[in-house]
């Protein structure tokens, strides 16, 4: 279980992502989002529409959880979705879509009781998943696709 200090920096996290993720790409070019974070990795341009879907994803998990008693939640292939023709759209439909998920889900998780912390879910290829599992692991993941993003912009010059 997170400490309250550790669920807060999480809940923070959770609710910067769509002004961090802006910074992160903010002024780069189409060359630039098409290209690659790491040699055989997604384009800047997959990261930011893969962080809408996994997020969205997120946010209904953290919703069935606290409305359903140990909710089973579908998986879904974040590659085959990563290559779908939308992944190649600007970026402003995801960036869209982040900004009013993220808005529901801090409110959401800033109104949780800390009864509803120890509730879980069951994901098939994650197993049994508490609601702090839940949200350590969004938190950092929205963290880790930023890095990438302003990593790759420190090792090219950008």
């Amino acid at each position: 279980m997170l400490t309250p200090q550790e669920r807060s920096a999480c809940i923070t996290s959770i609710k910067a992502l769509p002004n961090n993720i802006r910074a992160a790409v903010e002024g780069l070019t189409d060359a630039q989002l098409d290209t690659p974070y790491r040699d055989g990795g997604w384009t800047v341009r997959q990261v930011v529409h893969h962080l809408a879907d996994s997020h969205i994803n997120a946010y209904t998990r953290i919703r069935l959880l606290l409305t359903e008693t140990h909710p089973t939640v579908k998986p879904y292939d974040q590659e085959a979705w990563a290559v779908l023709p939308d992944s190649r759209l600007p970026l402003a439909p995801s960036l869209a879509m982040l900004d009013g998920t993220h808005e529901r889900w801090g409110v959401t998780l800033e109104h949780a009781r800390e009864q509803d912390f120890t509730r879980t879910l069951n994901h098939p290829d994650n197993g049994l998943m508490s609601f702090d599992d839940v949200l350590q692991s969004y938190a950092k993941h929205g963290e880790n696709h930023c890095k990438q993003i302003t990593d790759l912009r420190a090792r090219m010059g950008w």
